[in-house]
């Protein structure tokens, strides 16, 4: 009698963290719109589309790696370099972490962090950067059992525009066949 695979293994027990390529674009992107919900991360949520994605890996490809089981992404760690005009400090911006649900807590996260981090150093960053929301208590307690410190409060603010008068007023002019 064969016997059932558990859920939350890797189908071929190896998950090989590697260099994210052109064609893993479109998977990156349906997992993160699985991990970056309205629902649990609306400030994620907000920033998480293709353009972010494409323009990371056209500016730091070597910073965007991804975890593939057997042919399929479940797992990706998007980083970019930062540098101030006239400053020796360089710094790794860990823009965006993810893993797919029924693999989590197997260690995946942890790989893409330590190759990053590496490629960061690599790169001669003095200074490694994270940011998330701070209802994400899963996300935090990883980072912070990682070696991320310093905590700073952030605050983030929005304005709905739609009701703005000049807002309304340019709807309007756009029913009324006029175009400003």
């Amino acid at each position: 009698m064969k016997r059932k695979q558990r859920p939350n293994k890797a189908s071929n027990g190896i998950i090989d963290i590697r260099q994210m390529q052109l064609n893993d674009l479109p998977q990156v992107f349906r997992l993160g719109q699985r991990l970056f919900t309205a629902e649990k991360l609306p400030t994620l949520y907000r920033s998480w589309d293709e353009h972010e994605i494409l323009e990371l890996f056209q500016s730091d490809e070597e910073t965007c790696l991804v975890a593939e089981d057997d042919g399929k992404v479940v797992g990706f760690a998007l980083g970019c370099m930062m540098e101030k005009p006239r400053s020796a400090w360089r710094y790794g911006w860990l823009e965006w972490l993810g893993v797919t649900p029924r693999l989590k807590r197997h260690g995946i996260a942890r790989r893409l962090l330590n190759q990053l981090t590496q490629l960061f150093i690599d790169r001669e960053a003095r200074i490694m950067l994270v940011d998330t929301d701070e209802d994400n208590t899963d996300a935090l307690a990883f980072l912070r059992k990682t070696g991320f410190g310093q905590e700073t409060r952030h605050v983030y603010l929005s304005r709905n525009l739609d009701d703005h008068p000049k807002s309304v007023e340019r709807k309007n002019g756009h029913r009324n066949g006029k175009v400003h």
